[in-house]
């Protein structure tokens, strides 16, 4: 079986509650082996967590997605003796090429304090005797190979490869968060943004044509290859439907203008409503401030107004670039710029600086015209 050193980061730094957030990493790791039919063996040792598994190479792709993760070794047990951690050094750092101009630095870590030789000696030891055999130059700021060993209470762990994970916190640790999840690039993005923060999601996509709900949904499975721990379902809504109420109302009242704010504010009550069906804590959009109409301070304080559950907006601070390189760096942007019908209700000049005393009299206007309506009913 070979072994996977599991480093985390963040979580280190929780206190009486550390061992939940630790468990939870592990549950989701487990999730993820299982997710790519991988049989493995999770267990956690001080502030590691080891993988032992068959098929080192095909986890650690996966493993760096899991989110809580910082950074992951292949890594090689020998016992705890300073012969013996030499010579599997050595062994590795022959391995791969050190030597010529192929630089090296051995960093060693030291918890158990009964070893002979602190972490400098060790170093110092392990490092002159690579140099002796391979004439090897070490390169203690820049080295091209980085000879790692973590000296235990029974073993000792050696490598010479360290993958970069996605860190964040293990999803599920802080709860669920309904996502408001379009066709577009920005959307995506704040999902995974939230998934790292250790939110389970739940998208909810308000659908206005074929190809941009084929979109969302291909975004979702997208996200799927980060969610491990948990099951994305999507929920799938009638964007014309849901707006249906004030569509007729704005057009009777001469206020088209205020569409698209009425649009979202109908989307955020229905989402609150699911999230309060299905147990979560609050909804997030894909909003970057003053990237469009819409998204203007003034217009998100009218959008926001009343709405039941909180609003995460994650992408706040961040601009289109910033948001594309993000997009392309988890899969979604290929996805995100297919082409998609526009939005059939899309006003011409829509407004940009609302406020929310205009928005309370256009509603006063129409729940008037709504009672009128239902008095001439009667």
């Amino acid at each position: 079986m070979g072994l996977i050193l599991v480093r985390y980061g963040e979580i280190a730094l929780k206190g009486g509650n550390r061992h939940l957030f630790v468990s939870r990493l592990r549950r989701n790791i487990r999730d993820c082996l299982a997710a790519q039919g991988l049989a493995g063996e999770v267990t956690s040792e001080g502030q590691r967590i080891l993988v032992r598994t068959e098929l080192v190479e095909d986890a650690l792709g996966a493993l760096a997605r899991v989110f809580g993760i910082v950074s992951l070794s292949p890594v090689v047990e020998a016992p705890n003796t300073l012969n013996d951690i030499t010579a599997e050094a050595l062994r590795q750092a022959r391995e791969r090429g050190v030597g010529g101009e192929t630089t090296y630095c051995v960093r060693a870590r030291r918890p158990v304090k009964q070893f002979p030789l602190n972490s400098l000696q060790i170093n110092e030891h392990v490092g002159g005797a690579i140099h002796a055999a391979l004439q090897a130059r070490a390169d203690m700021s820049h080295p091209d190979v980085t000879v790692a060993i973590e000296v235990r209470q029974n073993n000792a762990l050696i490598s010479t490869r360290t993958i970069a994970a996605e860190g964040g916190l293990p999803i599920g640790s802080e709860g669920k968060v309904v996502v408001l999840l379009s066709g577009g690039i920005d959307s995506p993005v704040a999902a995974w943004m939230m998934m790292k923060r250790g939110c389970g999601i739940i998208p909810v996509h308000f659908s206005q044509s074929p190809g941009d709900t084929a979109k969302a949904l291909e975004n979702v499975e997208n996200l799927r290859r980060y969610s491990y721990g948990f099951d994305l379902r999507p929920v799938v809504l009638d964007h014309a439907e849901t707006l249906a109420p004030y569509l007729q109302g704005l057009q009777r009242i001469g206020q088209e203008r205020w569409t698209c704010l009425f649009c979202k504010r109908a989307m955020l009550a229905r989402a609150s409503q699911v999230a309060q069906e299905l147990g979560a804590h609050a909804v997030v959009m894909g909003d970057s401030l003053g990237q469009v109409a819409s998204q203007t301070l003034a217009n998100m304080e009218v959008v926001s107004f009343g709405v039941a559950k909180p609003i995460l907006r994650p992408l706040i601070g961040l601009d289109k670039m910033e948001i594309v390189a993000l997009a392309r760096r988890i899969g979604t942007y290929d996805t995100s710029i297919r082409e998609a019908e526009d939005c059939p209700f899309l006003p011409a000049g829509p407004v940009t600086r609302a406020s929310v005393g205009r928005l309370k009299g256009i509603l006063r206007r129409l729940k008037a015209l709504d009672e009128a309506s239902q008095a001439e009913e009667q």
